[in-house]
């Protein structure tokens, strides 16, 4: 793990507001995008490491979900927090146009439109949680609750 300044979206906008973090960056696998793979890198357990999804709701369209590495989205209890009758993975190809992102780089902050997102409860029991910096290789540590002050987001238990 290194540890360096690497300026994208994401922190110029933590900066902008004022908000601590501090990087993380890791050597890419490309044939190894996961989560528990970066948690791994940056010396983190996976639980405090959260991956950001982008999903599509029937009624609400485009809103992203933060979990952490080692569990998956509950699709079914994640719809009805957010208004929907049903919710999908919006597929890899079509991620990058909407959020500015490429898959293992999707950072909550800094995307090219303002989407809501929900961040599972278990970020709250960490005082820093690890987040994608918008750029493969790179993961900004930041107060979960701090994150509220720049982007919009609501909590809930949205893992399972």
């Amino acid at each position: 793990m290194k540890k360096k300044h690497i300026k994208t979206n994401a922190v110029r906008i933590l900066e902008k507001y004022g908000i601590t973090y501090d990087l993380r960056t890791y050597e890419v696998d490309e044939s190894d995008l996961s989560g528990l793979h970066v948690a791994e890198a940056i010396g983190l357990p996976p639980a405090q490491v959260f991956k950001t999804l982008v999903v599509k709701g029937d009624k609400t369209g485009i809103f992203m979900c933060c979990i952490p590495t080692d569990s998956e989205l509950d699709l079914k209890e994640c719809a009805k927090i957010s208004g929907n009758k049903k919710i999908d993975l919006v597929p890899v190809r079509e991620i990058q146009s909407l959020t500015g992102y490429i898959r293992g780089g999707v950072s909550p902050v800094g995307t090219k439109k303002s989407y809501m997102v929900y961040v599972d409860s278990s970020a709250y029991k960490w005082p820093v949680i690890s987040l994608s910096a918008g750029v493969r290789g790179c993961q900004m540590l930041v107060d979960p609750v701090k994150l509220a002050l720049v982007i919009d987001v609501k909590s809930y238990e949205i893992k399972r």
